[in-house]
């Protein structure tokens, strides 16, 4: 930010954007939607680096990952049409949200080590400050705060 003082220049330090970064993609279905996904958070992370001056640690952008995998996951199985990608971040937090075709809202099952899958949401639950889910127009909306540095999920 630069202010002006009777035509004096005095710098006041840098530009910080006012907006969150937010991008969207939208994913068919078909096979290797999940890594796609996965390279677009990747993306969003890097430009999230270099737009907000974000400091995302190993585990902050290892939590991205997985969270974003889990939930294109979860829309890939459980509705019948495309799925839409939704990163919004600053530099302390990532929102991931997915929107799918799909009115039935996902279940959380109580833990258990025996069970073979269904552990999603409770990954998602782990890594996350806040998790939602709601009904949308066109089907439902699954969302997840995911802190970048320094804080935990839970």
């Amino acid at each position: 930010m630069i202010d002006h003082l009777d035509g004096a220049v005095i710098p006041t330090g840098f530009d910080v954007p006012v907006e969150p970064l937010r991008r969207a993609a939208h994913y068919t279905g078909e096979q290797g939607c999940i890594a796609e996904a996965r390279s677009f958070a990747a993306l969003f992370l890097d430009q999230l680096r270099t737009e907000w001056c974000a400091s995302i640690d190993d585990r902050a952008d290892g939590a991205v990952q997985l969270v974003v995998s889990e939930l294109v996951t979860n829309a890939d199985r459980h509705s019948n049409g495309p799925y839409i990608l939704e990163l919004v971040g600053t530099d302390s937090a990532v929102t991931i949200s997915v929107y799918d075709s799909s009115s039935a809202l996902p279940r959380i099952f109580p833990r258990n080590p025996e069970r073979v899958g269904r552990h999603g949401l409770e990954i998602v639950h782990a890594l996350a400050d806040q998790v939602s889910v709601e009904r949308v127009p066109v089907g439902k909306r699954v969302r997840a705060v995911l802190p970048l540095a320094g804080a935990t999920g839970g």
